[in-house]
């Protein structure tokens, strides 16, 4: 009872409690995006005509199911309290327990292994991983100082830990959101400018010897497949027909889209299978929708995104904790670096990770780790400081 108490407790400082305190704008964002997300899947699904692809459809409303319950949760978690303070440093160890334990007991499927079947449920604990850094970094970096030793050490053993753990899986797509995670939370923690600058310098330096490294061969850290999806990334007519084909028939339906699009459920590429069905619905569901909604479509899908980036940014603003500044700037930042590159691979201005496009891609774990972190930042909101005295502290 102790903890509800604590950890459900009102702010009187936000009134987290009344309705007018809500965030609506990313309450809108999240519906619209979950209902493109339903609309698109339902369509490829009908138009595939198994009977595996009808149940994505069914799937994917239970997962939103569950991660509308879950977003409620969390909207009512006092992310100030000590309690989450402490939850969330146990929730980075078990994240990072749960990334070895995909090394040793994960399945294996297309050649990578990144999930984990828990009692008949497959997790992708990668996805786990993205919140529970930027929850770590927050604790780390709002009791030590980024300049100091201790502080920027401890932020960096935070990021390497997971990053090590993910990129060993092979997932490469997600392990490198967690750099500009880190980076961004680096930098609105006050970082100096000598040390920012010294920082860049050594990033140039590593990253320069790692692209030699892979480049002659030394002691490569990427597997083949990913090398040659860099390759096709660089030059995209070398191997049409493998490596490069999901991405050239993405650019296709792309392209073919115009303005208003063919119409929902008559995407040629997705229809007649040249875009794969395993695919179709998640890594490259922009592909369909752009093909099938066009231009228009795609504008406003884009504008979706919008309003949730400038409710995250906002939330990052008003709130008086560094704590929970520190986990809405890591947030933000994944949701933009998901969306960037899922919508990049469809155009071919990023290589093919696999990333999923944000609430709109079929997929469990992604969908309610999204949705969890959502409703932390609403929480985050309600309970920002009063209006008047917010802007008193900043002048």
């Amino acid at each position: 009872m102790e903890f509800l108490a604590s950890t459900f407790k009102r702010s009187e400082e936000g009134n987290a409690f009344n309705i007018l305190n809500w965030d609506y704008l990313q309450i809108i964002a999240v519906l619209f995006l979950s209902a493109v997300g339903l609309i698109f899947i339902s369509s490829i699904g009908e138009q595939v005509g198994s009977a595996a692809s009808a149940l994505f459809f069914e799937k994917q409303l239970k997962w939103l199911g569950l991660g509308a319950v879950v977003w409620a949760a969390c909207s009512f978690v006092n992310v100030k309290s000590r309690l989450f303070f402490i939850f969330s440093i146990l929730f980075y160890i078990a994240t990072a327990v749960l990334l070895a334990a995909v090394l040793k007991f994960g399945l294996r499927i297309y050649g990578a292994t990144r999930w984990l079947n828990i009692a008949g449920i497959r997790i992708q604990p990668s996805e786990l991983a993205k919140p529970a850094l930027a929850l770590m970094l927050g604790v780390i970096f709002s009791r030590l100082s980024v300049n100091s030793w201790k502080g920027f050490f401890a932020g960096f053993a935070a990021l390497l830990l997971p990053f090590l753990l993910i990129l060993k899986e092979p997932d490469l797509g997600s392990a490198a959101i967690l750099i500009p995670l880190y980076i961004g939370i680096v930098f609105i923690s006050r970082l100096r400018w000598k040390y920012l600058i010294v920082a860049t310098v050594a990033a140039v330096v590593v990253g320069g010897a790692v692209i030699a490294n892979e480049a002659m061969q030394i002691k490569p850290l990427l597997k083949k497949y990913q090398i040659n999806r860099i390759k096709v990334f660089i030059n995209p007519d070398s191997d049409r027909l493998r490596t490069g084909y999901n991405a050239y028939q993405a650019r296709l339906a792309v392209g073919s889209g115009g303005i208003n699009g063919k119409g929902i459920g008559e995407g040629t590429q997705n229809t007649l299978g040249f875009l794969p069905h395993t695919v179709s619905n998640n890594d490259f569901i922009f592909s369909v929708i752009a093909k099938e909604t066009g231009f228009v479509g795609c504008t406003f899908l884009l504008f979706g995104y919008l309003l949730l980036f400038i409710s995250i940014l906002r939330t990052a603003v008003v709130t008086d904790n560094e704590f929970c500044r520190c986990f809405a700037v890591g947030t933000g930042i994944v949701f933009f670096s998901h969306v960037f590159i899922n919508i990049g691979m469809s155009i071919g201005i990023t290589p093919v990770t696999g990333l999923p496009l944000p609430l709109v891609s079929y997929g469990g774990s992604s969908l309610l780790v999204n949705m969890a972190s959502l409703g932390l930042l609403q929480s985050i909101y309600r309970r920002r400081p009063e209006r008047e005295s917010f802007y008193k502290k900043m002048n």
